[in-house]
């Protein structure tokens, strides 16, 4: 009798423990996790009487993967508007050194909605021992105009946008970065991921050295979600979905939640050979009270 008494406090004070944890949790949710939808400006930038606008979800610009959108605001009189623009960011130390990220150097122009779409996956916060700047060409009227603008990039504090960058199998550096859902629901959610090869080329445009990352084309992303925080036995969930790339270059998949808390995609990635490029297969077993096991590649996310 005495040791049932133990057991039914030992599992109450457990139920206690991860009803705390999933309070927490939704607490952190409703102050953090804010799903944007609205492009606002960031910055302008001119050149010879041109204004362009850039425009970023929410009116920022972050860590990780941004959909950015360029506006030309203002056409100097009788001039031609610009039919192509070309985008680098580049971010410069302290010592002078420079690089870029993943991000779509021709723009592409939305007609029906007059702007120039593209992204830029940020490797890293502005800081003072580091900056970005925006490098922008465009020609008209045979006249080549070159503006740059410094932005700030702030920390990705939502963390279903996570990304991680790592060394394959291949000596090959890769950035995998979460584009959505913003904030995930408990249920099956649509998983999209952009997967970046690093390949250093040079630029015959005026502007730095260009740093480039090619997107990943015809890979598969094995996708094994699990709840690694010890009270959660590192389980799974049923329905999920490996990611795909499809028609506008990203990977596509599902993931379900089955509740609010940690969250750890594990992945494996292969190539289009179906040779590993990184990943681990993660072990199946239930294992309350221990901290799960995570696949050498993985991302880590909360909602």
């Amino acid at each position: 009798m005495q040791r049932l008494l133990v057991l039914l406090v030992v599992i109450g004070s457990a139920a206690m423990s991860c009803t705390k944890e999933k309070t927490d949790y939704e607490a952190e949710i409703s102050i953090i996790v804010t799903e944007h939808h609205e492009f606002k400006e960031v910055s302008q930038l001119s050149s010879d009487g041109y204004t362009i606008s850039i425009e970023a979800l929410n009116g920022q610009l972050y860590k990780g993967y941004n959909e950015i959108r360029l506006k030309i605001k203002h056409t100097p009189a009788g001039k031609s508007i610009p039919k192509a623009i070309n985008f680098l960011p580049v971010m410069q130390d302290s010592e002078g050194n420079k690089t870029s990220c993943p991000h779509k150097y021709a723009l592409v122009y939305q007609k029906e909605e007059n702007y120039f779409s593209g992204y830029v996956v940020f490797t890293s916060e502005s800081s003072a021992k580091a900056n970005w700047e925006l490098f922008i060409d465009f020609t008209t009227d045979n006249k080549n105009h070159s503006i740059k603008q410094m932005v700030a990039v702030k920390e990705q504090t939502n963390k279903n946008l996570n990304m991680t960058s790592f060394t394959g199998n291949d000596n090959e550096q890769y950035i995998i970065a979460l584009v959505s859902p913003q904030k995930p629901k408990v249920a099956e959610n649509k998983l999209v991921a952009g997967i970046y090869k690093y390949n250093k080329t040079t630029t015959t445009s005026g502007n730095p050295p260009l740093f480039s990352y090619i997107e990943v084309k015809g890979y598969l992303l094995q996708l094994d979600p699990r709840m690694p925080e010890p009270s959660m036995g590192n389980h799974s969930s049923p329905n999920n979905k490996d990611l795909t790339q499809g028609a506008d270059s990203l990977y596509h998949g599902v993931v379900n939640y089955t509740m609010t808390g940690n969250w750890t995609l594990n992945f494996i990635m292969l190539n289009q050979h179906g040779k590993i490029i990184k990943g681990t297969e993660v072990p199946k077993d239930f294992t309350p009270g221990v901290e799960g096991k995570k696949s050498e590649l993985y991302i880590d996310t909360l909602f």
